[in-house]
């Protein structure tokens, strides 16, 4: 766990104590804080200053914060979270009414950095869609959060992932896409453009997966793309997903700043290592700056990576049909041929439903069903079995 309590666990008492207290004092200790951990971080003050803005919940924006990140300095998964964070903030979103679940990964650590006061479950790989998937049937109450990156659902997870966008779980599912697997060393993830290059110089020759294309294909109700360093761009976005109800969709351009090191230079790790008798193995990860871009709807931008790669970044023209799923599949091949990138909202279902709604579940979360409710008797038992001869 992150943080928090069990997921449906939290009582309507002590929810409202908390926004209470929250509201009325606005003291909120660092999520989670163990210092007796032997990692060094610096803690958060437990203090808020009194000028902070409030929303209209009693929050300020401190109060979506988590721990301080521990990923690499200029890591586009951090300008995610603080995305997030300021979509919370400015959607009045009270924390402790979020559950966030991610699964193995840079991009899954990240539910750390955000909403310390939420509910948190940290999966196991690929695994996150169906463990929100049980605590969504369990309590529909909560608004659901899933951080995912492109190894964890474009590899391993992709046969989850397609499952939960056709059933359509009412959640945020958010892709921090870097097309490397970051905790292994910087290997092609399933996202990886065919032709690219490796830290070590080898191309990558397999056809990558188009996770926009697929969670159109599988029913995504609301579908988008975006890149970390647009923060106008992305704020926005995960408030519309949040404000969704059905399966919600957003993959995020995400670069890795750690792995542009390469044969060759005196500089890299593997230089270092062979010319060296450690008595150990510290790695340094040089910070870097975060990628930023600002560009208007219909517009080409290159944007140069730390490893001396261009991305091209496509924003969705205003005149894009976002209500129709077939044009928005064409509108991404079109442009993903001549190797853009394409951003923006690019289809959403206004009348969508949810898994609650196919399964004729009740309004109230079956977390909270007692025993009368769920062993109604034999008279009912048998009625059920004879409807289903």
């Amino acid at each position: 766990m992150f943080c928090g309590t069990a997921i449906g666990m939290a009582s309507s008492a002590s929810v409202n104590s908390t926004s209470t207290i929250a509201c009325k004092i606005a003291l909120i200790a660092p999520a989670g804080a163990n210092l007796g951990n032997p990692m060094t971080y610096l803690a958060k003050p437990k203090l808020h200053h009194p000028s902070l803005t409030q929303n209209k919940v009693c929050h300020n924006r401190r109060d979506y914060e988590g721990r301080i990140s521990s990923l690499c300095a200029g890591c586009g998964h951090d300008s995610i979270s603080a995305a997030i964070i300021q979509a919370c903030f400015e959607m009045d979103v009270e924390p402790h009414r979020v559950a966030k679940l991610s699964g193995i990964g840079c991009s899954s650590k990240t539910p750390d950095y955000f909403l310390g006061n939420s509910h948190g479950f940290n999966t196991v790989h690929g695994r996150m869609p169906s463990v929100l998937t049980g605590a969504n049937l369990a309590n529909r109450g909560l608004l659901y959060l899933g951080v995912s990156g492109d190894g964890d659902s474009a590899s391993i997870g992709i046969g989850q992932f397609a499952h939960v966008m056709r059933r359509g779980v009412n959640m945020t599912y958010i892709v921090e896409n870097n097309g490397v697997y970051g905790l292994t060393k910087g290997q092609f993830s399933a996202t990886a453009d065919q032709g690219s290059k490796s830290k070590k110089g080898a191309i990558n020759t397999d056809t990558p997966i188009d996770m926009i294309s697929l969670a159109l294909q599988m029913g995504a109700s609301f579908v988008a793309r975006s890149f970390s360093g647009d923060k106008q761009q992305l704020v926005p976005l995960i408030k519309a997903a949040i404000a969704h109800q059905g399966a919600a969709f957003i993959d995020v351009i995400s670069p890795c700043v750690t792995f542009n090191n390469h044969p060759g230079s005196t500089k890299s790790y593997d230089y270092v290592r062979e010319h060296n008798e450690a008595v150990n193995r510290v790695d340094f990860i040089p910070p870097r700056a975060e990628i930023v871009v600002d560009y208007a709807e219909g517009e080409v931008v290159e944007v140069e990576q730390h490893d001396g790669s261009v991305l091209l970044l496509r924003k969705a023209h205003g005149a894009h049909d976002v209500h129709d799923r077939i044009a928005a599949m064409n509108y991404v091949a079109t442009h993903q041929a001549k190797g853009e990138v394409l951003t923006g909202l690019l289809y959403v279902d206004d009348e969508a439903v949810d898994l609650h709604h196919h399964l004729n579940t009740i309004d109230a979360p079956l977390f909270s069903l007692g025993v009368a409710e769920l062993c109604p008797g034999p008279a009912v038992l048998a009625k059920i079995n004879a409807g289903l001869r």
